[in-house]
């Protein structure tokens, strides 16, 4: 495919959950554009995770609003495959125009013209409108403590598929959100020795007097809170959909074989050294369970919902010895680890976005996703608007507002083109050509790229 220079009037970088919920929304509402994925819809949930991964929450819920799973229980957790394929139906039933293969390699504000100038690696596009949408898991993170080791092998979780992938030997599984737990658990299983070490989180019941943890989230108004609590930025959440669905309790994965240790401080001659601090990251842990549990309490009694009550949820076990009396210092080469895995997070590339749209740290400044940069949207972030913003669903609702604010910033570029149009002097031309908002938006040149 060759790709000239093309004109639109809103590019949107990126066909995951995001791209896919703009491009929606424009849709709907008439508003020329194009979707441009370097790889294929929904690449990150192909490639980019482990071949057991299953959502995090239920089909009924981790889903847009105008399309059901159709080979997924309500209450079940797809597959990351079935998530992958949902999007390509989801972007089918509406024939976005995404086009996959294409990399967006830089984005700069044009100098004395409205728009932008994209340089992808298909070709040059003029955009009047740029969404970022290419969501917080770009670039996978491992900590700079890391060994310098080449006797062992370090991988990130996102590069982690399998147990068959990792030499013989056990494992230490750095990072226990939803990622490192659900690998650890899985590595034990399959036979591994492993050793999971242990920061703070969040660790909600998988599901509480008959309704998940989704819906509790939901009915208290968790996922629509729009500020974050203080001191919680670097919270992880661990919950887990695989094997059907569970509570993930550190003591029972201690129980079932797995040897927890703090928080990773340092690698030195061999040793991992960790902090003094895994009963009480586990002590916090099962604060943020038991009040969880208090709200949804408190909710039910309030609103005289007949759900029966689950004493047994509130039985905290007692602390294994691994808790009691912690590691905190583990000789690699005495214990047989010969792997590590690192489920640290990602951190976000916006090196191909010249714009000026960036705090000093390099974070985007804007509202609601709308960037200070005019122009300029971010899409698909976690905490864009609320807590549910990164998620498959929240990013929808997001995108929706971002689709509107664009109409509005077309209906104000569409009332100076006319009176551009009418205002003596002026021809045809120079109203045609003013700003791209009536029909110097439509698309030109775009026919090697499929779009209509």
């Amino acid at each position: 495919m060759t790709v000239e220079r093309t004109s639109i009037d809103t590019l949107v970088v990126g066909a995951g959950q995001a791209g896919i919920a703009m491009s929606e929304h424009l849709s709907r509402l008439g508003v020329p554009h194009l979707v441009l994925e370097r790889a294929r819809i929904a690449e990150r949930w192909r490639t980019g995770r482990w071949d057991s991964l299953v959502a995090n929450g239920p089909a009924w819920h981790d889903r847009f609003p105008n399309l059901e799973f159709t080979d997924v229980d309500p209450d079940g957790f797809a597959s990351k495959e079935q998530v992958a394929d949902y999007f390509v139906a989801y972007a089918q039933k509406f024939d976005a125009p995404i086009r996959t293969g294409v990399e967006v390699k830089q984005i700069v504000r044009n100098a004395v013209r409205q728009g932008f100038t994209i340089e992808t690696s298909e070709g040059t596009i003029e955009a009047h409108r740029v969404v970022v949408a290419t969501g917080p898991f770009q670039r996978p993170v491992v900590p700079p403590i890391a060994p310098q080791d080449s006797s062992l092998t370090q991988i990130h979780s996102a590069d982690y598929h399998n147990p068959a992938q990792l030499p013989e030997g056990g494992v230490l599984v750095v990072g226990a959100g939803s990622s490192g737990v659900q690998i650890a658990d899985e590595l034990q299983r399959a036979g591994k020795r492993v050793y999971l070490s242990v920061g703070a989180h969040d660790r909600p019941p998988r599901a509480y007097r008959g309704r998940d943890f989704c819906w509790w989230l939901g009915v208290l108004g968790e996922w629509d809170a729009e500020v974050m609590k203080p001191g919680r930025e670097h919270v992880t959440i661990a919950v887990s959909g695989s094997r059907g669905g569970h509570t993930v309790d550190f003591r029972r994965l201690a129980q079932q074989g797995i040897t927890l240790v703090g928080l990773t401080k340092s690698f030195g001659n061999g040793v991992a050294t960790f902090e003094a601090d895994l009963a009480a990251n586990i002590a916090r842990g099962d604060e943020n369970y038991l009040s969880l549990l208090d709200a949804a309490d408190a909710y039910a009694e309030r609103n005289g919902l007949d759900l029966p009550r689950e004493p047994e949820a509130r039985v905290i076990p007692a602390d294994p010895e691994c808790v009691t009396h912690p590691l905190h210092d583990l000789d690699l080469a005495k214990a047989g680890v010969t792997s590590i895995v690192w489920a640290t997070g990602y951190a976000v590339d916006f090196s191909w976005l010249n714009v000026d749209a960036f705090d000093e740290k390099g974070k985007p400044k804007h509202q609601r996703g709308v960037s200070n940069e005019p122009g300029v949207y971010f899409l698909g972030l976690p905490w864009l608007s609320r807590r549910g913003s990164a998620f498959i669903w929240g990013v929808w609702h997001d995108a929706k507002h971002i689709a509107d604010h664009i109409v509005t910033q077309r209906k104000y570029l569409a009332y100076y083109d006319r009176s551009q149009h009418h205002a003596p002097g002026r021809g045809e031309e120079s109203a045609e050509c003013a700003n791209g908002a009536s029909a110097g938006s439509r698309v030109h040149r775009v026919s090697e790229m499929g779009v209509n």
